[in-house]
């Protein structure tokens, strides 16, 4: 007879199983791009809003880095060369000056085009961007035909999925809530400031600190895409970070996606295409239904439970 594994290898491979099926779902859903034409053919201003988002940061932001680095620099480079081969005359190579004022002159140039046109373009392109964003948000919410029910389901099924003797902030109603609400915005904003210094630093961590990077951005990502549908719902900010850090597999499978398609380019390159993508994850994430997704797969491993990661921890204590 073989012998039977012992109780703890079995609970473990189970867990990493569940964990595993949980990625994957969360993977699969932020591929489900389809939702965006769904929601885009129910709604003219989103599909301005998306329009213009993508005229923006893909057309402008990112084809004048295209036309930078394809027709203006190699173009100062035949202007100004800084070889000997590829001057006519071998007098002025035989100047000892010459290479270096041209290659001072066309480094002051680029530099020129950066500092008066693509990093006020950037900024421009951030705040520009972030409004469109939640404008962007809340047409696809409202092209979903959210209705009260439908958000009250939503809510008590996140608060469902926590554990019993979690104690959470009751909403109140007037001023109350108000202050609440912009209480919970102002501490969401820097715990996520607080937790991208961390991602930050992780890239510094020789070995696995880019493995670790692209994990903890994939549930930066994650969390930021979900983040707009929770605020419509009006889920509190203890009951967000108690869901995700309970359901940190799915939601770093549904950030990787976004991670990819940026992870191995040049920062101004990665944030162009951040800027183009980062909307239709938002609308998927909007369109989603990770709760049932969620439980759905949890249900089919019974007695394996993933057990909470304390992903926000530190950002918390340091908040």
């Amino acid at each position: 007879m073989e012998a039977s594994k012992p109780p703890g290898i079995t609970t473990s491979a189970a867990k990493l199983k569940l964990a595993a099926f949980l990625w994957l779902e969360g993977f699969k859903e932020a591929c489900c791009l389809h939702r965006v034409v769904i929601l885009c053919s129910r709604s003219r201003k989103l599909l301005v809003r998306t329009g213009q988002c993508f005229l923006l940061n893909g057309f402008i932001f990112l084809g004048s880095l295209f036309v930078l680095n394809s027709v203006v620099i190699p173009t100062l480079q035949w202007i100004l060369p800084d070889q000997c081969s590829q001057f006519d005359s071998q007098k002025i190579c035989d100047i000892g000056g010459s290479l270096k004022f041209y290659s001072f002159l066309r480094s002051g140039l680029i530099q020129f085009l950066y500092v008066f046109w693509f990093y006020p373009l950037y900024v421009f392109s951030i705040v520009l961007s972030t409004l469109w964003y939640n404008d962007i948000a809340k047409y696809g919410y409202d092209a979903m035909g959210r209705s009260k029910s439908t958000k009250e389901e939503s809510s008590s099924q996140i608060k469902s999925s926590e554990k019993p003797n979690t104690s959470h902030i009751k909403r109140l109603s007037g001023l109350g809530g108000v202050m609440i609400g912009i209480g919970e915005q102002v501490y969401s904003i820097l715990l996520l400031s607080v937790f991208f210094l961390k991602v930050y630093a992780t890239g510094f961590i020789p070995f696995i600190g880019k493995v670790l990077n692209f994990l903890l951005l994939s549930w930066m990502y994650a969390y930021y895409n979900f983040e707009y549908k929770w605020n419509f719902n009006e889920v509190a900010l203890d009951r967000r970070l108690d869901y995700f850090e309970s359901s940190w597999a799915f939601f770093a499978g549904f950030g990787s996606p976004c991670v990819l398609a940026i992870f191995f380019f040049s920062p101004l390159v990665s944030y162009g295409i951040m800027a183009i993508l980062f909307p239709l994850f938002v609308l998927t994430a909007t369109g989603s239904r990770a709760e049932q997704e969620i439980s759905f797969e949890k249900s089919k491993w019974r007695g394996a439970r993933v057990g909470r990661l304390p992903i926000f921890y530190i950002a918390d204590k340091v908040s």
